[in-house]
């Protein structure tokens, strides 16, 4: 698909020498063969449009293969003082979009040549890339089919987000100023970052503000969240009978759902 963009870019450029040769060749002014040109540009551009969202449309099925291998333990408990270790499907789905994005920002030629190479198809093409893993993740948060999560499960998703953002913030295609590629990930970021900070008195304060700390962090996402940590604590206490600490939490998180509930009721009304 790169070398169609480069062939047709190329041949798209060549269309006024055709011009040229036509005029040349058949003794006709060269403003009569012009309509020649403008149909030959044209043909090249759409095929060059056509390859770019290709590119756009494999790279997603791509990933889409490598996150069907994750395999999250949403049970998992918190690990006492180990640490935790990106997962191994997301290290090497990273190493494959490095490779891949090489591929456009290594391109011979100057940027005025494949100005939409270098430029415009890889930093649209790592965009897309990095919100499709980041909106993949959060679908897998969300799936009905997932029940109970625990904070352990939070914690390993939060250290492979991590690693996601380290491969955004390393540039792993030139153009992008500052943090522009971290955004991608702002959504599922906030999230678990209120989770396993268990910042909810911040959230619930400061919720609606322009300045919230969580404005990214919708609370009907939130909420269902909530109510799969509150199946996990309360399987939790069939087995721990009545520990304190596991009591004391169960209530932490019940009222926690009541102040996302009310505060939602609130914002609807």
């Amino acid at each position: 698909l790169v070398q169609v963009i480069i062939n047709t870019t190329h041949l798209e450029q060549s269309c006024h020498f055709l011009e040229e040769f036509i005029s040349n060749i058949t003794n006709v002014p060269p403003d009569t063969v012009n309509a020649t040109k403008l149909y030959g540009t044209s043909t090249f551009k759409d095929a060059r449009h056509a390859a770019e969202a290709e590119i756009y449309t494999s790279l997603n099925a791509k990933i889409d293969q490598f996150l069907q291998l994750a395999d999250y333990d949403w049970l998992a408990v918190v690990q006492g003082g180990g640490t935790l270790t990106a997962s191994d499907y997301l290290i090497d789905l990273i190493a494959f979009l490095k490779s891949t994005f090489s591929v456009f920002t290594n391109l011979p030629g100057t940027p005025i040549e494949h100005a939409t190479l270098p430029g415009k198809v890889a930093q649209t093409a790592c965009m897309s890339a990095c919100k499709h893993i980041s909106t993949s993740l959060m679908q897998l948060l969300l799936d009905p089919e997932v029940r109970q999560i625990s904070m352990g499960a939070l914690h390993q998703l939060n250290t492979d987000v991590k690693e996601c953002e380290r491969f955004a913030r390393a540039g792993p295609v030139a153009g992008f100023q500052g943090d522009k590629l971290l955004l991608a990930f702002s959504d599922l970021r906030q999230l678990l970052e209120l989770f396993t900070q268990w910042d909810w008195s911040t959230y619930l304060a400061d919720y609606g503000k322009p300045t919230c700390k969580y404005l990214r962090v919708n609370p009907h996402t939130a909420l269902a969240l909530l109510e799969k940590m509150r199946e996990t604590s309360r399987k939790n206490n069939v087995f721990a009978q009545f520990r304190k600490t596991d009591r004391d939490r169960q209530k932490l998180i019940d009222t926690v759902i009541k102040q996302l509930r009310n505060l939602i009721t609130q914002h609807h009304t």
